[in-house]
């Protein structure tokens, strides 16, 4: 479902996105992100695999919001910011198996 939301925020045309102050985009690219990190986790995606993974995602939308008709901009911030929520998400979020162990 996450990533469903992910495409629906990072896709829509810029016609669609509502106007907000400066740097509220960063804020969303961040939460966004750490989200798909953490129900990634939860669901029991490794961690090694899962964070390239979101990394590459990242990249990719991003040169997808610069070469698609959208009339978005292609922001290496705003993959930088995705890659440090994808971080906080990994490391914020035990694994099902390690909460398991511990009760």
């Amino acid at each position: 479902m996450s990533l469903l939301v992910s495409w629906a925020i990072l896709f829509t045309p810029a016609s669609g996105v509502p106007a907000a102050p400066p740097g509220t985009d960063k804020v969303i690219h961040f939460a966004l992100f750490a989200t798909l990190a953490a129900t990634g986790t939860l669901t029991g995606f490794r961690r090694r695999g899962l964070l390239p993974a979101l990394v590459a995602y990242a990249a990719l939308s991003e040169i997808l919001q610069g070469v698609l008709p959208l009339g978005r901009s292609c922001e290496a911030l705003d993959a930088l910011v995705d890659c440090a929520g994808a971080l906080l998400g990994c490391l914020t979020v035990l694994p099902k198996t390690i909460r398991a162990k511990r009760t």
